[in-house]
């Protein structure tokens, strides 16, 4: 099976112009020509965090299908974690990962067509916070019987060092500078894959629209599932 798979942190739809823009969103999101989503800030920050993307413009301007996280009838994910899946593809095993660390932290997991799981997080602003909850997404994938992708803003700097918990079972991959997205400095933005997950191109979407609807570039991957 291949899948073009892309994480995107959107910052509650906010733009660099200071201006939320939901339709902004979803035009980068429909270019990015995908078939799974992975998001990040798309909810609201406080009071019982809606959704930056209202429901009935998922529906209206797009053709995906938000796979439901949320208990709250309000909110688009979890933690500002959503995933968002093109129709006609089959999800199934939707739940949530609680992450541990100073500020609230979690993780959003579904498979697809029954032969992946695709992970979504967002991991904290500290080292020790983001090894620690990197260990727990390792703990989760012992509990998962599929090939998996994690992806999502895991604020690591260092081109390098700082994934050492999943490097274990993963191969954590940097497909370019996404942040800032005015002027890419760091590659912010990561796609992790386990065994029996081909990533077979990856890329750094910097059309002219994302480069003011966030501040974070969608990155984006091809893959190939070999199980």
């Amino acid at each position: 099976m291949d899948l073009k798979i892309a994480t995107y942190n959107m910052r509650k739809a906010i733009g660099l112009d200071r201006r939320r823009d939901p339709h902004r969103i979803l035009n980068v999101l429909n270019d990015l020509n995908a078939d799974v989503l992975v998001l990040q800030e798309a909810d609201r920050r406080l009071g019982p965090r809606p959704t930056a993307l209202p429901f009935k413009m998922i529906e209206g301007e797009t053709d995906f299908i938000p796979v439901p996280f949320a208990t709250n009838g309000l909110s688009l994910g979890s933690h500002g974690n959503a995933v968002l899946v093109r129709k006609g593809l089959t999800f199934h095993d939707a739940h949530t990962v609680e992450l541990p660390g100073l500020e609230p932290r979690g993780a959003v997991s579904v498979g697809i067509e029954g032969k992946m799981q695709v992970i979504g997080t967002h991991l904290g602003l500290l080292r020790p916070y983001r090894h620690q909850q990197m260990r727990a997404l390792a703990k989760h994938f012992d509990h998962v019987d599929l090939p998996t992708v994690i992806l999502g803003d895991f604020n690591e700097w260092s081109p390098k060092r700082g994934f050492e918990p999943l490097e274990v079972h993963f191969d954590v991959h940097s497909p370019g500078r996404s942040y800032h997205a005015s002027r890419p400095m760091a590659a912010l933005d990561r796609i992790a894959t386990s065994e029996g997950v081909e990533l077979r191109d990856a890329g750094v979407d910097q059309s002219k629209l994302a480069r003011i609807a966030s501040d974070h570039l969608p990155v984006w991957a091809k893959l190939r599932i070999t199980d």
